[in-house]
């Protein structure tokens, strides 16, 4: 058979009597509602859809109006085995067969490959826009190496862009309106420039008012104000030659959310924040947090500040006891408005030539990226009357209480964070880069104790790719290829700014300036402690990476052809990040960089290296041979069958530093899957009926996975087998009638013994341990007995208390008041008691401690400690965002008025997601509930489709389906983030084409 080489991937293209703003994927090849004979390119040559070996949807602009397939998120509701969510740092997550971006960081690499116009991105906001002017949307399932940019473990979901025609003129625009107070326009204009040359210039803008109603304020947050612009170009000097070049540009600026909710299960202890067995419409307990550990009474006493300063008591009432969380996942409280910026330029270029024989493709791109956004950390409100003691003795110190020496301390922090006296508004640091914040009068005020997130991002990329293709008439034809990509991020900060943490900043740094002793030269200049919040801060990350790939293809018959193919993968990472709160002592009065200050000698952000370090520095490089072999066979020219081998791999990356620090991994090994596929496609009864069916086997090798260590996320590695079938159907009873049928089953499980310990529950579901609350940073830590022994474990931990009560740890005062173990309540989900504590005491200093306290040491050397929690085997868990069960359904009916020169299209579909779970730990509480969502539409076509009216109902039975999960840090209360599909939507829609 003869090959045509062009750029691009599958397409099972489902269109449906629409008007469109696209061109035709193949314009020689007659179209009709779902099917027709579709010429593909998932090889990256020119086949028949049915001919070709790979598990493959994809839609064109005509199939994703149909079944209103607006985002990214829809295209869920009807692939099978894919699901998308919106994930906690601003990101996205496409998993395909149970793979997706588990893992979280700079360094991390995309399991799914996302793709321009056949060009891999890095980092992309293409998701954050809705389609339009769009040849087709394309997801290739499994791994797809050989052929496509920088290699994928789980898939590809390649984004093709209309082209301009040649010798016409074309133009289309379409109004929206809906509810929300929704607008919405799309236009596209296509410009001949003579026979060989033509323009095409396209856009969308989209305003609405937000999703969520901010009770507090009495306000609707999460709406969206958004613009992109499309211009392409496309010259064919000769009948061999094509060139064509595209630039694009999106912009948002708006408030919306990245978080939809919290949901807890509320700890009354505050030792953990949240409990393990449910997720609930409560608060969690604010004396699980960094701020409230570190402004405590018992946390200033071993400190041997005056407990007068304290905002409060671990063991009293927390500032969310009395608060209470709207059960309507559209409705929050917040005395924060969220914030969310991002533009996305990208530029792309293409020539390809036939030389006969052979195709040369080279192609090109290059993209700017930029993210910011804010919003409330904790989503409630909490209350500042029981900060009313600490902010009193703040400002009689400021006066001059404690006496003149110490008042010049206290004084500029008074000033900075409550300029207008306790009972006046309460000033937090804004989340910015000199970390001086409030200290440096980079500062927000408000009657309320704020408490808010910042996540930004600014980065470029380019890359190159050259394809040579054969177009012989023989049995063999190959294609080679090669691929350079440079990725250079210049800032990714996550920031998380509370007006606690201000206040335990100024407050800690007075007391540490002014009781320097005077062997080490005796008090220094007022200070506080900077950074006045929590930024973990990628400062630069430089990746390269290259591939060389290639295939061959050998047609033994007419009937039978194998594939063969391998690709060399190369990636090299460089980073320099840092962790940073509370870390070191800055002077007040400082410009520039709080790292410039004289005392940034006792930060370390690098404990590992000698010496302490301002910035860490770690570089690796990750090379994998991969490739696949296809054998298919064509049963008659409408039925195939296909059996496919291949190994998928992505680069491992850095852990980022964590701050306080842990034993956690440096790095994170690749990922490997090897892939076993059989499948057959079938066209019966004369396209009556397409029925497409595949089952696999993935055996896992290194899966990435992350999970929140000292308010940091870190990525590991373990391994799993993953099986499942898929089937897709087209059925056409009549040539009015169109249903569409989907289907899919799917089993993960963690195959190896892994040991790892569950955030939600350091104790490790044993009832000998207590977990323990570090009071000098909010880190939990846990011990457990040898033997099994509970009472020894709770003699551990009383007799540890009593050390540091009776003052027996060096540099820590006596009197904290800490109390002995507590058990969690009965229906929690915790087996293990808990306690507030001093990890670093357990782990340390136990032995010599206790003996200077008169207890006797052996009575303790049955006890293990674990500095990140007691570890539980996962083996036979099941992956993340990996349901058992899928299956979706559509049906169109075209009615003909006016004798045919008008149509009437309603169209009904169903979507049906199954139960999966939120992370790797599963359990109840952990469980995302199967969920269901109808879309319906009505349209009514003009004589030669040349204008539409459309109404439409998106989600008609306003379900609010869950699609992922995030569970936070121990400091910031263990609560869950969950992510959600958007509510019922309705509207209607006119639109003109010419």
């Amino acid at each position: 058979m003869k090959f045509k080489a062009l750029i691009g991937t599958s397409i099972l293209a489902m269109t449906v009597a629409t008007p469109a703003f696209a061109q035709d994927a193949a314009d020689e090849v007659e179209r009709d509602a779902f099917g027709g004979e579709i010429v593909v390119t998932a090889q990256r040559q020119s086949e028949r859809l049915q001919d070709v070996p790979i598990a493959v949807s994809a839609f064109s602009t005509e199939a994703l109006e149909a079944q209103q397939i607006k985002t990214p998120s829809d295209l869920q509701l009807t692939l099978p085995n894919v699901t998308f969510t919106k994930t906690n740092f601003t990101g996205a997550s496409f998993t395909i067969r149970g793979i997706g971006d588990l893992c979280v960081g700079t360094t991390c690499d995309s399991a799914t490959a996302i793709h321009l116009n056949g060009d891999p991105l890095f980092s992309t906001r293409l998701f954050e826009t809705e389609f339009f002017d769009l040849e087709r949307v394309e997801v290739l399932r499994g791994p797809q190496g050989t052929l496509f940019g920088r290699n994928a473990t789980s898939g590809v979901v390649n984004v093709i862009t209309a082209k301009p025609k040649l010798g016409a003129f074309e133009a289309a625009a379409e109004a929206e309106y809906g509810n929300y107070d929704s607008m919405k326009g799309k236009a596209m204009v296509n410009i001949p420039l003579g026979d060989t040359m033509g323009i095409r210039v396209a856009g969308i803008y989209l305003n609405r008012d937000g999703y969520t109603k901010n009770s507090f304020l009495d306000t609707r947050i999460d709406d969206r104000d958004l613009y992109s612009v499309r211009g392409s170009f496309r010259w064919e000097p000769s009948p061999d030659t094509t060139i064509d070049l595209m630039a694009s540009y999106f912009h948002e600026k708006d408030k919306r959310t990245r978080i939809q909710k919290q949901l807890c299960q509320r700890d009354p202890t505050g030792i953990l924040g949240c409990l393990n067995s449910r997720l609930d419409n409560s608060p969690f307990n604010g004396n699980a947090t960094f701020t409230a550990a570190l402004t405590s009474r018992e946390f200033l006493a071993i400190r041997g500040i005056p407990q007068a300063f304290a905002l409060g008591s671990l063991y009293g009432p927390d500032v969310y006891a009395n608060t209470t969380i709207p059960s309507d996942p559209r409705e929050v409280n917040t005395a924060y408005t969220p914030s969310y910026f991002t533009s996305e330029l990208t530029l792309q270029g293409q020539i390809e030539h036939n030389f006969g024989p052979v195709s040369l493709q080279v192609s090109g791109q290059y993209q700017k990226i930029k993210l910011d956004a804010s919003q409330d950390y904790n989503s409630n409100i909490g209350n500042r009357a029981l900060y009313a003691g600490g902010l009193a003795t703040l400002q009689a110190a400021a006066n001059g209480a404690l006496g003149p020496a110490l008042q010049a301390y206290f004084r500029p922090v008074a000033t900075a964070i409550i300029p207008n006296g306790p009972t006046g508004q309460l000033c937090t640091s804004l989340a910015e880069e000199s970390g001086y914040g409030s200290f440096g009068g980079n500062k927000i005020c408000s009657d309320q104790s704020l408490q808010f997130d910042r996540s930004n991002q600014y980065n470029s990329s380019w890359s190159v790719e050259g394809i040579l293709s054969s177009d012989l008439d023989g049995p063999f034809n190959f294609l080679v290829g090669g691929i350079y990509a440079d990725y250079h991020l210049t800032e990714n900060s996550y920031y998380v700014n509370a007006f606690p943490i201000d206040y335990l900043t100024g407050v800690l740094g007075a007391f540490t300036a002014a009781a320097n002793p005077p062997a080490a030269g005796g008090p220094l200049p007022p200070s506080f402690l900077a950074t006045p919040f929590f930024r973990n801060n990628t400062d630069d990350l430089k990746i390269t990476s290259y591939g060389l790939f290639g295939e061959a293809y050998f047609e033994f018959s007419d009937r039978l052809k194998l594939t063969a193919g391998l690709r060399y993968n190369n990636d090299k990472k460089s980073v320099r990040a840092r962790s940073t709160l509370a870390s070191f002592l800055a002077p007040h009065g400082g410009t520039g960089s709080v790292f410039d200050s004289p005392f940034v000698g006792s930060f370390d952000a690098d404990p590992g290296t000698p010496g302490n370090q301002i910035i860490q520095e770690r570089s690796v490089k990750f090379n994998k041979l991969t490739g696949r072999a296809v054998l298919d066979f064509k049963i008659t020219d409408d039925n195939l069958i296909y059996a496919s081998y291949s190994r998928g791999y992505k680069s491992g990356g850095i852990n980022p530093p964590l701050q306080p620090i842990f034993a956690v991994p440096e790095s994170f090994k690749p990922e490997q899957v090897d892939a076993f596929e059989i499948g057959s496609k079938n066209s019966f009864g004369n396209g009556a009926l397409q029925l497409n069916l595949t089952a696999f086997y993935y055996k896992y090798k290194d899966l990435q996975l992350s999970k929140i260590v000292a308010r940091t996320a870190v990525n590991d590695n373990v391994s799993a087998d993953i099986y499942g079938f898929e089937a897709e159907a087209i059925v056409r009873p009549d040539p009015d009638v169109v249903v569409n049928l989907g289907f899919s089953y799917l089993h993960s499980k963690v195959s190896e013994d892994k040991l790892t310990s569950n955030p939600r529950d350091f104790g490790g579901g044993r009832s000998d341990a207590v977990i323990i609350k570090d009071i000098t940073n909010a880190a939990n830590c846990a011990v457990g007995s040898r033997t099994g022994n509970v009472a020894g474990v709770n003699a551990f931990v009383n007799g540890v208390q009593q050390v540091i009560n009776g003052g027996f740890v060096p540099g820590v005062a006596a009197g904290a008041g800490l109390r002995p173990t507590t058990a969690f309540p009965s229906d929690g989900g915790i087996a293990s008691t808990g306690a507030f504590s001093i990890c670093g005491v357990m782990e340390a200093a136990a032995a010599g401690a206790f003996a200077a306290a008169g207890l006797n040491p052996a009575n303790f050397g049955g006890i293990e400690y674990f500095s990140a929690g007691i570890p539980v085997n996962i083996k036979g868990n099941q992956l993340p965002q990996a349901p058992n069960y899928k299956f979706s359904a559509g049906i169109q009916y075209t009615a003909r008025l006016g004798g045919g020169d008008m149509t009437l299209v309603p169209r009904v579909d169903l979507a049906y997601t199954g139960e999966s779970y939120g992370n790797i730990f599963n359990g109840n509480v952990n469980k995302i509930k199967g969920y269901a969502q109808v879309n319906a539409q009505l349209q009514l076509n003009g004589p030669d489709e040349k204008w539409y009216v459309r109404g439409f109902i998106q989600n008609v039975f306003d379900a609010n389906s869950v699609t992922g999960l995030y569970v936070t840090d121990q400091s910031s209360g263990n609560y869950t983030n969950i992510f959600t599909l958007e509510p019922r939507r309705y509207g209607i829609a006119a639109g003109v084409k010419f």
